[in-house]
Order: structure tokens, then C-alpha cells, then sequence
């Protein structure tokens, strides 16, 4: 039987503070290959859990696995290590960096995950490219120039490169229209099957449901609360 790529049981955490917020879940998994669309409203403890997710924090109970490895057992520096190793993140406001290439900005995971740049094959920056729709001679392009679409798929080929087990998407789609999302969802779709990856896309619309394999609320699976000053 093949493991999940990601599993929580009986996490806890709270932010610090007197006004805190806090999060739990009791069990939570993604299994290898699978495509999960986990839907909450704003201010539901999405980012908390992504945070967690991605070892950005460490919960303050229970376990968070990510392709076999507890992200509890890793001290900071080598949450961050692994993080670049083993999941590919792409945030909601792409987080490019404006002045360098769209070569430099794919490839920057890289730096920081010797395992990942070894499986990233010959030449995959210009087939990403070219798999996401984006135009030829476009990765000596500074990315502060491009569309607003090109960043995003800029930022997905950042997320793919080297094909990490998990990708890990904040609200992709929140600024796009209905149709630019077909769109850009089929593009995701390939490349996430290309790359054999599993998908965990957070948002606030439903209508996306279809194209996965599993949807979720997240107040099936986590209960929140908060502490008044």
C-alpha cells in the first residue's frame, strides 16, 4: 500500500497573543497522485493551515507528515531545506521576483534543494514554459514585465520544477475570470499529471470542485477558535 503524501493527525495550534486564534485537526490526509480542492471562507484558518503545512510554523500538538518525514522532528533550518525539497508552493500574490528573469525566478527553488535540482531534467525551464502556454524567448524576460496571467504561470512552473511529490496552491484563481480559469486549471492539470504530483488547492470557490478528485470544507476536518483581548 502506498503511503499518503501528506497526513495530520491531532494537530494543534495557536497563534501567540492575547486576541489569538487557534486551529486543530483531528486527521487529514492527501494521497499520492491526488488532486484536492479544500474550500474556506476568509478568515477560516486556511493560511494557519498551509503554514503548517509548508513547516512555516509547527503546530504545538500532534503530527504533520509530508512524504514520510515529521515536520515536528526538523529543527527550523531544515523544515526550510526540506520545504524547498519536497513541496512546490504557489502563493496567491505569485511572489516573483520582479527584476529578475522568468528563467531566474523558475529555477530559484533550486538554489536551496540539491535533490530537487538533480531530477530537474536538461532544458525543463523552456518546456514548462512552453507547456503553460507561455510565448517563445520569453525566460530572459524580467518578470515585472509580463501580464498578470504570465506571472501566474511563471509561478506554477516555479512550484513544478523538479517535480516535488506536493504542490501546494493559496487562491491561484482568485483574480481571474470564469473563462481564464478554465484556462489556466487545464494547464495546471497537465503539468501536475506530467510531473506525477499531488494537489492541494485552497480557495473560496466551489465551482472549481469539478476538476478534482476530492473536495473539502474546512470545517469538515478543523475546528477554530478565538480568544477575545
Amino acid at each position: 500500500m502506498v503511503d499518503p503524501v501528506l497526513t495530520l493527525e491531532d494537530v494543534r495550534f495557536r497563534w501567540p497573543g492575547r486576541a489569538s486564534f487557534g486551529l486543530s485537526v483531528p486527521g487529514f490526509r492527501v494521497e499520492q497522485g491526488e488532486s484536492v480542492l479544500l474550500l474556506g471562507e476568509s478568515g477560516s484558518g486556511k493560511s494557519t493551515l498551509l503554514s503548517l503545512i509548508c513547516g512555516i510554523v509547527t503546530a504545538d500538538g500532534g503530527r504533520i507528515t509530508v512524504g514520510g518525514t515529521d515536520l515536528s522532528a526538523l529543527r527550523a533550518g531544515a523544515r526550510d531545506r526540506f520545504r524547498a525539497e519536497r513541496i512546490g508552493v504557489i502563493f496567491q500574490q505569485f511572489n516573483l521576483l520582479p527584476y529578475a528573469s522568468v528563467s531566474d525566478n523558475i529555477l530559484l527553488p533550486l538554489q536551496f534543494a540539491p535533490e530537487r535540482r538533480s531530477r530537474a531534467a536538461a532544458g525543463e525551464v523552456a518546456t514548462l514554459c512552453s507547456a503553460l502556454g507561455l510565448p517563445d524567448g520569453i525566460a530572459g524576460t524580467s518578470a515585472g514585465r509580463l501580464s498578470v496571467g504570465q506571472q501566474q504561470r511563471v509561478a506554477v512552473a516555479r512550484a513544478l520544477i523538479g517535480q516535488p511529490s506536493l504542490i501546494v496552491a493559496d487562491e491561484p484563481t482568485s483574480a481571474l475570470d470564469a473563462a481564464t480559469q478554465t484556462t489556466f486549471l487545464g494547464l495546471l492539470f497537465d503539468r501536475i499529471a506530467a510531473a506525477g504530483s499531488s494537489l492541494l488547492m485552497v480557495s473560496h470557490d466551489e465551482r472549481l470542485g469539478a476538476r478534482f478528485d476530492r473536495v473539502v470544507h474546512l470545517s469538515n476536518i478543523a475546528r477554530t477558535e478565538r480568544m477575545a483581548a
